[in-house]
């Protein structure tokens, strides 16, 4: 049994394994495997969007034990949860969402009492567990029904067409549907899992192949998986896949997992891990987790990636046989810096994981692709950020500040480019100020500081200030840091994009817009970032005959690269072109990517003349193979299902 370490301003200076308290300077030591990270008891370390009361009794470790059932769309087992709790505390609090519970046993066969409190539309509800003295027991229960974390997909909805295939996504709050914990990524835990599933799939999860003797028999018609992880994580990084799975190797310490009819593809897109895991260490320290796999997940993956320890998950629209979209992987291996080592306690303070991981995703993919590569993404993400600034309702609307109060609204809210590319060009603007090199030794000390460790803005603040600034008054006002995080839009001091990195297409945008004709040979040696630079930037409407000479010299329908699709059936709709219907239908019962099918559909939505039939007629179809993240979204429009 570990005590329980909760992080106090009054005990912090005599805390080996603490973290930092809102304004206080001292730092951490690093975490080592099997250490309990703390949980830090600041106003703005309180997280509304768990039940938890974990500076009274908190998860520090969870085993799993659980039989998939594919055919059932149910996974049941055991989760044994390790306790860590004040003196006289015999009470646990942990997050439920629609859990199906049978009983809760001490481990030994006493019954434990346990209640499910008032259920929250968006939160599930409270799942309070009366543990007495004891700090070791086991849930015995089955995944929700309609799990919000699990996808089960028919054999039809996958690339091989032969088994079906089950996955999960837990970020932000999805976990507490198929795993009882405490679920909330200030609460960091270790976690081993047992999987059985039925003979011939292949079950792979978030952590390290736990090859240690199995001693349970094995029932007929079975195979079994264990995994486990030593390091203490958030619980959304707690990841399943189960499916007809094949590995293939890409150097000493990366490789991919796919269906065998994606590998072949995949492989070849992915050569480059290896050199990315590297040079993402000769930037921000050493690669702390092991093995850095990744799997690609059929179409209906919700996201483009997720950073789960150890096995990324990734969708396959990154898959266009050049390697012009594998800046996915490098920001999902920063992730393994920023957001994995160091986390926000709270989801209103995601940018410390996305903006972080967003600055470190261009300086890897400088690192290997060249500065004017990274420049243009740079350029690209200014556009999306003054775009986010629009759509939460300007500069002075609180949606577009770095820290946010998402008290009572979904978490999710926050994940908005505010948070990816305000957040990042934050981080720009500090490299300015005091030099790359100065920077960059900064943060290499910040992921050691705070490795394994919830984190929030005023501690980011509070360290930046102590390691970096260091009593400087100039390089403060300079910096304008509490503008940046807590105070709305972009400051004055933000860095603009280089004018040079898109000169080419600019003119381009400029002699279509005057009514010149497209130039393919042009488009045909311009690199996937550059013509999204043309494609979002001539104007948004325009007669049908200009779009129809865009889509003949470009083939737009036709478009391989999801990217480059999505933003021109997004000009499309805005213009009502009748020639994209075909491609628009295909493109959206072909993925389930939330970034390409919710601003499509929700964009013909609005338009009750073209669009909406359009939509109503595909959303039936398409509805299926959607992640429920993505139909929470899409179902309140009230398109046909």
């Amino acid at each position: 049994m570990r005590n329980l370490i909760a992080v106090t301003a009054f005990a912090l200076a005599s805390c080996q394994q603490g973290a930092l308290p809102q304004g206080n300077a001292a730092a951490p030591t690093t975490a080592s495997a099997g250490d309990i990270a703390p949980i830090l008891d600041a106003p703005d370390a309180v997280d509304p969007h768990s039940f938890a009361k974990p500076l009274d009794a908190r998860v520090t470790h969870v085993a799993l034990d659980l039989d998939v059932d594919m055919a059932g769309k149910r996974i049941a087992g055991t989760a044994a949860l390790d306790v860590d709790a004040r003196p006289g505390v015999d009470t646990i609090i942990l997050d439920d969402k629609g859990l199906d519970i049978a009983s809760i046993d001490d481990g030994h066969g006493k019954a434990l009492p346990w209640q499910v409190g008032a259920v929250d539309p968006k939160l599930g509800a409270p799942l309070t567990v009366r543990i007495g003295a004891a700090r070791h027991f086991v849930v015995h229960y089955k995944s929700a029904p309609d799990a919000g974390a699990l996808q089960w997909l028919t054999p039809a909805q996958t690339a091989g067409k032969k088994l079906p295939f089950l996955f999960s996504q837990g970020e932000s709050i999805e976990n507490r549907s198929w795993i009882p914990t405490q679920d909330s990524p200030g609460i960091r835990q270790s976690w081993e899992a047992r999987i059985t599933v039925p003979a011939g799939f292949t079950a792979v999860m978030s952590g390290q192949k736990d090859d240690r003797a199995d001693s349970a028999a094995l029932p007929a018609g079975k195979a079994r998986f264990a995994y486990r992880m030593q390091h203490p994580v958030p619980s959304y990084g707690i990841a399943i896949a189960v499916g007809d799975l094949a590995f293939r190797s890409l150097g000493a310490r990366t490789g991919v997992w796919a269906e065998p009819a994606t590998l072949p593809a995949a492989a070849t897109e992915l050569a480059d891990s290896e050199k990315m895991v590297s040079a993402a260490e000769q930037l921000y320290g050493p690669y702390k987790w092991g093995r850095y796999d990744v799997i690609v997940l059929p179409p209906s993956f919700p996201f483009g990636g997720m950073e789960n320890p150890n096995l990324t998950f990734l969708t396959p629209t990154f898959i266009v046989g050049d390697k012009s979209l594998v800046s996915l992987v490098a920001h999902e291996l920063a992730h393994s810096w920023s957001g994995n080592l160091a986390t926000n306690a709270t989801w209103g303070d995601i940018w410390l994981n996305e903006g972080m991981t967003t600055y470190a995703e261009r300086r890897i993919v400088e690192q290997l692709y060249g500065r004017k590569v990274a420049s243009q993404q740079v350029a690209l993400g200014i556009d999306s950020q003054d775009k986010a600034v629009t759509d939460a309702g300007g500069p002075t609307s609180k949606d577009t500040q770095l820290h946010q109060n998402l008290a009572g609204r979904h978490p999710d809210d926050g994940l908005t480019d505010i948070a990816y590319e305000k957040g990042a060009a934050f981080l720009r603007v500090i490299e300015a100020a005091v030099g790359r090199p100065a920077f960059d030794a900064y943060l290499k000390g910040w992921f050691d500081r705070h490795a394994f460790r919830p984190v929030t803005s005023s501690i980011f603040l509070a360290d930046i200030r102590q390691h970096l600034i260091k009593g400087d008054k100039a390089l403060e006002t300079k910096l304008m840091l509490d503008d940046w995080v807590y105070q709305p839009g972009i400051p004055a001091n933000a860095i603009p994009a280089d004018p040079a990195a898109f000169a080419d297409q600019n003119k381009a945008v400029a002699a279509f817009t005057a009514g010149g004709a497209p130039d393919p040979a042009a488009w045909g040696h311009w690199t996937t970032d550059e013509r999204l630079q043309f494609l979002t930037h001539v104007p948004r409407t325009f007669a049908p005959g200009r779009l129809a000479a865009l889509n003949t010299a470009f083939a737009l329908n036709d478009s391989p690269n999801s990217e480059v699709r999505f933003a021109w059936l997004d000009l499309a709709i805005a213009n009502r072109f009748d020639p994209a219907r075909p491609s628009i239908a295909q493109f959206l019962l072909a993925n389930g990517r939330g970034k390409f099918v919710k601003p499509l559909f929700k964009a013909m939505a609005k338009d009750s003349a073209w669009g909406r039939p359009i939509a109503n007629a595909l959303y039936p179809r398409a509805r299926p193979l959607y992640h429920p993240l993505v139909t929470r979204e899409l179902d309140p429009l009230g398109l046909s299902k």
